[in-house]
């Protein structure tokens, strides 16, 4: 049963102890599923989340969580809360049944009731990427995908365990599904350890404060990060009309670029995000099945950068009131579109988002991100003969700030690549070179972040190598001067007479043998500011540490270094910057094909 909540009892010192019990039992809960997990995706490269939920299924803490859609709604069409007992848990991976609460197949989402004296109290979630859910190819995750059934087994919201006792069929028909059932069970068994742990942590702290306090406090933090964003939003967007598009350079299937078009409208109350205009679904799985929230939270996070006092959670979605989707979109497909390469549609969502900040603010947002970069090698085990599947995420660079350099050779969000120890242990592979890709980034006062070389040596037999990269034809734009950042590539055997350079940004079926070299030359995220602004003294540090060329510091930044001394050459670069500087503009992305304002 539900039980209501009386407001105005949880004072401002133990607020502060319930926000920092909540941070804390969501970084257990994530530790718990990293260390008990079996999937490498899981382990090492860390593609999981957990946050906390209050009993409507509105967020009170996690990371970039709703980056996807809201997360526990979905269950409550199925299974109403007063339904929910003490002991439940809950499952779905299914992206249009939750409407985007996930957007590919493989991330399965577990939710556990958290029951006070047969209250609804809040709930417990844990989120993880599985590295096989059946589906035409192992991984489930082909970037030649033609509908969502060839992606995998589908579970819509289901009631995986009642009062305690599992519903052991679902469990068999499930793993029965996958070609590694071993590692399934065990990553359940870790994203049900994991949702059990949350449970216990917000049952604590109902005993110590009470039920009032606790709800009173999940209320003021709400309240604490809508007050925050609206206020930051308010004071930095001038009211007015505007508009942004952004591209995926193909589907997979030969088709592209996609436009993804919003126009955002500003008045002194309101903020108003329209996708309708972007192009049409694609055949290929770069569809992204886009919730709401998704552009309401991207808002958020950049309403709350610079305030790290503040909780991630449903108050951020207060930044923006009103996102219109049209079905049929790249950012809002049909059924049974395929989604399991939504990661490339979702960058530029993010993208167009930041663009619409910029032009909002007069420059002063984030310039565009490079999506993570993807390979898979599949093939058979010599002496198993059964199915065999490595998968790596690579990292790329994040666009410079209008306070800082862009990160360098981040993976996504907050997971990891596979480390060197783990590849060399556990597949036939050996890492042979793994380093920054210099110049990567893009120049500007602030730079973009720089993507990496990573060579992998095959060691196993025959395998087909499916690939994934971002920005190959649509470079990430540079803001205020700042430039795009540079684009990667994927080779075989360079510098060899066997070099081969993959088809990219998306392909599937290149034959890998043993002895070949794979290299994965990452991008970079767009600069901020005009590169010639930059202090000569941080070009050279960049140069010194891998991140910038000395021909690169010439040509972009207009600083000269003498590459035998390694020193700078002051009076050569005064009239390097006096005699050569470049135009500045708002935006910047080399061979763009569109329009983007």
């Amino acid at each position: 049963m539900d039980k209501p909540v009386e407001a105005g009892r949880c004072d401002p010192v133990t607020l502060e102890i319930v926000k920092g019990s909540i941070r804390a039992g969501q970084a257990e809960m994530e530790a718990l599923l990293e260390r008990t997990s079996m999937s490498p995706v899981i382990r090492e490269k860390k593609d999981y989340f957990a946050g906390f939920f209050d009993p409507a299924g509105k967020m009170i803490a996690g990371t970039n969580l709703p980056i996807f859609g809201h997360i526990v709604e979905p269950f409550f069409e199925y299974y109403p809360s007063q339904t929910m007992r003490a002991g439940d848990i809950y499952w779905y991976n299914d992206c249009y049944a939750s409407k985007g609460g996930v957007s590919h197949s493989p991330d399965q989402v577990f939710v556990a009731p958290v029951m006070v004296d047969g209250a609804l109290a809040g709930f417990s979630q844990s989120w993880a990427h599985f590295k096989d859910i059946g589906g035409a190819w192992p991984g489930s995750m082909s970037p030649t995908a033609t509908d969502i059934y060839q992606e995998g087994i589908i579970i819509p919201p289901v009631r995986l365990a009642r009062e305690g006792v599992w519903n052991d069929e679902i469990m068999r028909i499930f793993l029965r599904n996958g070609r590694f059932p071993d590692e399934q069970q065990g990553d359940l068994r870790a994203l049900t350890a994991a949702v059990k742990l949350g449970e216990r942590r917000l049952l604590e702290l109902f005993e110590r404060f009470g039920w009032d306090v606790v709800h009173d406090a999940f209320r003021r933090l709400n309240e604490q990060t809508r007050a925050a964003v609206v206020k930051q939003l308010r004071s930095t967007f001038t009211p007015g009309h505007y508009s942004f598009t952004d591209q995926v350079d193909t589907d997979g299937l030969g088709n592209g670029p996609f436009a993804i078009r919003f126009d955002m409208d500003v008045t002194d109350d309101k903020i108003t995000i329209d996708s309708s205009r972007s192009d049409p679904q694609a055949k290929g799985p770069v569809n992204f099945l886009m919730n709401p929230a998704v552009p309401r939270m991207v808002f958020g996070i950049y309403a709350l950068a610079n305030d790290a006092s503040l909780l991630l959670n449903e108050g951020a979605m207060h930044a923006v009131d009103e996102v219109k989707v049209k079905v049929g979109t790249i950012v809002q497909p049909k059924f049974p579109g395929p989604l399991n390469q939504r990661g490339l549609t979702l960058m530029r969502v993010q993208a167009v988002c930041a663009g619409l900040m910029n032009v909002a603010s007069g420059g002063q947002g984030p310039a565009a991100t490079n999506a993570y970069s993807i390979l898979f090698l599949r093939g058979h085990d010599p002496q198993t003969k059964q199915p065999f599947m490595m998968s790596d995420g690579i990292g790329v660079g994040h666009g410079a700030r209008p306070f800082a350099d862009g990160h360098d050779a981040v993976y996504y969000v907050a997971q990891e690549n596979t480390p060197a120890e783990f590849m060399d242990q556990i597949y036939p592979a050996r890492l042979v070179r793994y380093s920054m890709h210099t110049d990567s980034g893009g120049p500007g006062r602030w730079r973009g972040g720089t993507g990496v070389v990573r060579e992998v040596m095959w060691l196993g037999e025959d395998a087909s190598l499916a690939i994934r990269l971002d920005g190959m034809l649509n470079p990430p734009w540079g803001v205020a001067g700042g430039q795009s950042g540079r684009p990667g590539r994927c080779t075989l055997n360079p510098g060899t007479p066997k070099e081969f350079e993959v088809p990219g940004p998306l392909s599937d079926g290149t034959i890998v043998k043993r002895g070949d070299i794979i290299r994965f030359d990452t991008g970079g995220g767009g600069g901020w500011g005009h590169p010639f602004d930059r202090e000569p003294e941080r070009v050279l540090e960049d140069v010194l540490g891998g991140y910038v060329s000395v021909d690169g510091a010439r040509d972009d930044y207009g600083v000269v270094i003498d590459p035998a001394a390694t020193t700078l050459d002051r009076k050569a670069t005064e009239r390097q910057r006096r005699d050569h500087r470049p135009a500045s503009k708002l935006f910047h992305r080399r061979d763009y094909r569109d329009a983007m304002v």
